[in-house]
């Protein structure tokens, strides 16, 4: 593989469990280390996630951190709306459980209803803020 395109989302200081939480809805192996792993144990928000990385069964990859509040340069924090994730397929029973999982706690946006070009799609906001967008491809006969 040459290069991939992999999602970053950027937390308000609960990265931790917001990929917690996509470990329970995808299943996989979390890493994650703080500011205070990486070499920086007495910075004031040493206990907060500098990187994390979720690879699912899948094969999604999904990374995050805690927004750094105390670096000059960084553009103010904004949750959510600066991001949407997008999950797409055939595996019709695999995406509406993903669906389901992520509206726990959180708001649909759009139910899963055919669209006009003949698939599924849905979006919902979940628990953290975050914006996941669906499309169930229609099953050629």
């Amino acid at each position: 593989m040459g290069s991939q395109v992999n999602s970053c989302i950027t937390f308000n200081g609960n990265a931790r469990q917001a990929m917690e939480f996509y470990r329970q809805v995808f299943g996989g192996e979390l890493e994650l280390g703080t500011i205070a792993d990486f070499g920086s144990p007495d910075a004031p928000n040493a206990d907060k996630v500098m990187h994390s990385r979720l690879d699912t069964p899948a094969g999604y990859t999904l990374m995050a951190w805690d927004f750094p509040a105390d670096r000059p340069g960084h553009p103010p924090y904004r949750s959510g709306n600066n991001v949407a994730l997008f999950l797409g397929g055939d595996d019709d029973s695999e995406l509406r459980e993903y669906f389901r999982k992520l509206s726990e706690g959180g708001t649909v946006t759009l139910p899963l209803e055919r669209q006009v070009w003949g698939d599924e799609a849905g979006s919902v906001v979940d628990r953290f803020g975050i914006t996941w967008m669906f499309n169930i491809s229609a099953q050629l006969q």
